[in-house]
Formats: C-alpha cells, structure tokens, sequence
C-alpha cells in the first residue's frame, strides 16, 4: 500500500540525485552578445539585436511589409559578414529576388531556399550554418512523418519545436514569420507563442505609408518599445521624427487635438481627430481607427456625466474618432484627448492653445511663447477616472519636453505633471481650459 495513494494511483518517485541547488547570487550573468539588423527601430524592439539561437515570431497581415523587413534585415547582417539564410515556403525564389532588387545590394548576397518540407530545411540550415535564419511563414512548412495539412495545430507545433532543438544546438537566430487572423492575431496554436523567445507584431494599413513594430513578448527585452516605419519603393523607411510630421500635418480645427502618447519609453505627438453629427439611425454608431471601441465609450460616458456633453439621444448623434497616420494608441493617457476632440466637434469651436491662463489649482502656466489656435494646435495627455478626475499618467516630463520641442505650448495634463503645464484635476476643468463656452454650441449639448 506505501505505493499507491488513497484513490489507490501509483505515487510519483522523488529522485534525490540532481544538480545542487544555488541561489541566484551567486550565479555568474554573461553578457549576451547580439547580432545588429542594422535597422534601428527593429533592433531597439528586440531589445538590442538578435541573440544566438533564440526564436523570434513576427506577425502581421498579409502585405504589411513583413518579408521586405526580414529582407532588409539579412542583407545587412549579411553585408555585416555574417552567414544568413531564407527559408521560402511561400514565394519562388524568383520571387523574392524580384523584392530584394529594391533593397541595399547586400540583399541580394542573401542565400535563399524555396522549400516547403521540413526534413529538407532543417538539413539546410544544419549544413550551410547561418548565424541568422529567416522562415516564410512558419505555417507552410510540413513535416513529412504527421498527418494533416501545412498549418495545421499539429504541424505548426511540430515544425516550430524541431526548429526550436537546432537553432538551441547550434546558436542560429530564427526568424519565424507567421500569419495573423481575420481579428489581427497571431494564427496557429497559442504554444507557438508560448514556445518563442520574442514576438512581434507588425500593425498598419496597408493604404497608408505607416507600418509600427511592438514587441508582445520579449525574453530578452522590454515589451515597452515600438518602431515606427514607413513603407516607400525602395522598402521601408525608418521614421526616427515622426513627431514633427504629425504635428505639421495637424488641422488646428474644431475636433483636432494633439496627443503627448508614449511608445515604450520614446514620446510620440499624434493627431487625434473627432466629428460628431446627427445619427439618422436609432443607435447612434460609434467609429474609432487607431483605438479600442470600448476606450470611447468610456469617455463618451465620462463625458455626458461629468463633462456636460452628452450624445446619446435627443437627438442621437453619431461619433467617429481617428488618429490620424494609421498609428495605433493603446495607452491611457489618450483618455483626455479623445474627450477633447469630442467636445470640440460637437460645440464646432477649436480648442484654445493659449498660455498664461490660471491652472485650477492656483497654479500659472509656465514660461514659454504664447500661442494662440492659429499658429498651434492644442496639446494633452491624462487618464480619466470614472468620478471625471484627471488622473496622473507615466513619463509626464518627457512627454511636456517632446511637446515644447515641437513649438507646442500650454498643455493640458494632470495635476503633478509639471510646470509647463496646465493642470487640471477633473475633466470639466480641462475643458474649461481649452473650450470657450457659450460659442457655436448646439442647443442639445448645452452643459
């Protein structure tokens, strides 16, 4: 009976023989020597570079730019000198000579294999040894001894762990570009996720030049970062201001507000855009690009209740927010814009980028040049808090210094963000601030 358990199932046998156990202290970290893409924004996601023999799943949707980035890269480690290899299940290899053309010459130096079983890229990738190696896509590849299509559950989880074993042995970086769903995410088993070192997911529209890299998950980095590109013909483009583009492009009319956003730790400005009209159906719509859903609707009833400003019925109207360049905005801090950009459409009066005007808490707005609506759009930043407080968000400082860098003064932020500011504590006092009341203002939206 010492065998088996009370529900009478055999016990589990505890070895006693293993490697001694050691405190973290005094455990030597080597440094981990990376390999450059050459590509900054790529390499700054990644942490730093590629690191030997780690598995890296770059996700996007189809025609994002996602073989034009693993392109540029190769050709530069390889210009770099070191071995690379591009595994296509995907495109002939005419094909993907066809795109190179467009790139750096040491793109076309790349080796290329157009092969779709993975018995024969693996023996590939074991006889050439590249220090880095490319898979497009990870969901074309078959492994001969299961069954069941290319992509499916047990194929990709197959084929990703064999890959995984040799890239260990043998301290080759993979690159394992897979496809994403209807929904933007990652296709394929979530143990591919699991299984990886990073993933990334390439984000934009394929209309617009904009393409923005995020880090999902990073083992050897920070999940904080961003890269901002732009696609043009000859590849992609890193955009290292996009700031100053965004703000020079900015309308300075009534629903447009400038937002101080954070992408990892690099402040970005970006044009928040808002229009608000009649609904002619009984459930006014609500459109948003570049934002959640449920982030506007939160404002929205932020905005009725403790704002004044409410558009949900009598007349019903409807509500379409924007940020403007095909960027996307995941932070809290864009609450206070979308509220600003939304009142402003609704009264159809520009928002006031003055300065020298009394803070709320008695506090004056800090030096700078004085700006009017004509010459510079109205910036802010802030979460809103279900009461209508202006709540206190991250890297205040930085996103004040990106902001004044740009010609921008009088920002609208929460209280503690600093001097150069004009604090608010609630959201009626930031509209106050920015929104001249009794002017152009619809009857049915009077506070």
């Amino acid at each position: 009976m010492g065998d088996v358990d009370r529900n009478g199932m055999p016990r589990a046998r505890v070895r006693t023989r293993g490697a001694p156990l050691v405190p973290l202290s005094q455990i030597a970290a080597s440094p981990v020597a990376r390999l450059k893409t050459g590509i900054g924004e790529l390499d700054r996601v990644l942490g730093g570079g590629l690191v030997p023999g780690s598995l890296v799943l770059l996700g996007g949707s189809p025609g994002i730019g996602k073989s034009t980035l693993t392109n540029m890269a190769l050709g530069n480690i390889a210009g770099a000198g070191h071995k690379t290899l591009y595994v296509s299940g995907e495109e002939s290899a005419e094909q993907v000579r066809l795109r190179a053309e467009r790139l750096s010459p040491s793109a076309l130096e790349v080796p290329v294999l157009a092969e779709t079983d993975l018995g024969a890229v693996l023996e590939a990738i074991a006889s050439h040894g590249p220090s880095v190696c490319v898979i497009d896509s990870v969901q074309t590849l078959r492994c001969s001894e299961l069954s069941g299509a290319p992509g499916s559950v047990g194929q990709v989880r197959e084929v990703a762990a064999r890959i995984m074993d040799l890239a260990k042995a043998r301290s080759i970086a993979v690159v394992l570009v897979g496809h994403v769903t209807k929904d933007g995410a990652l296709a394929g088993p979530r143990v591919l996720e699991h299984l990886v070192d990073c993933v990334l997911q390439f984000e934009g529209e394929r209309e617009r030049p904009y393409r923005e890299l995020r880090a999902l998950k990073n083992r050897f980095g920070s999940t904080n970062e961003a890269g901002l590109f732009e696609m043009r013909q000859g590849g992609l483009v890193e955009v290292l201001d996009a700031s100053a583009r965004f703000v020079a492009e900015a309308t300075r009319a009534p629903g447009s507000v400038v937002l101080a956003a954070m992408e990892g730790s690099r402040p970005l400005l970006v044009e928040v855009q808002a229009l608000v009209a009649p609904s002619e159906l009984e459930q006014p719509r609500r459109v948003v690009s570049g934002l959640d859903r449920n982030r506007l609707a939160l404002v929205l009833a932020i905005l009725g209740r403790h704002g004044g400003i409410s558009l949900g019925s009598h007349p019903p109207y409807d509500v379409f927010v924007n940020v403007v360049g095909g960027v996307r905005v995941d932070e809290p801090g864009v609450d206070l814009a979308i509220a600003l950009a939304v009142a402003s459409a609704a009264r159809e009066v520009a928002l006031s980028a003055q300065l020298g005007e009394s803070n709320p808490n008695g506090r004056q707005a800090g030096p700078g040049r004085r700006a009017s609506a004509e010459d510079a759009p109205c910036a802010c930043f802030g979460e809103l808090g279900l009461t209508g407080e202006l709540r206190w968000v991250g890297h205040p400082e930085r996103r004040l210094a990106e902001a004044t860098r740009h010609g921008l003064a009088g920002i609208v932020a929460p209280v503690g963000s600093g001097r150069e500011a004009r604090e608010a504590p609630t959201l009626r006092h930031a509209l106050a601030l920015v929104l001249p009341a009794g002017r152009n203002r619809p009857a049915s939206l009077a506070a």
